[in-house]
């Protein structure tokens, strides 16, 4: 299954994804997402080397 279109740019830091995309008013936006399991941990940034940066940081609570 090809990975969605939506999302460019996709890198992943330990748990953590950093991806790149547009919002609904076309402004470009930066997302980092945790996939482990039971984290739930997604935000969005204006920049990319902040979510960067928190992918790096990033503990997850639900371990």
């Amino acid at each position: 299954m090809p990975a969605n279109p939506r999302f460019r740019r996709v890198v992943r830091v330990g748990p953590v994804q950093v991806a790149t995309s547009y919002d609904g008013r076309g402004r470009e936006k930066h997302t980092a997402a945790c996939t482990a399991p039971r984290c739930g941990f997604s935000t969005d940034y204006d920049s990319r080397a902040a979510a960067e940066l928190v992918a790096r940081t990033h503990r997850c609570s639900g371990r």
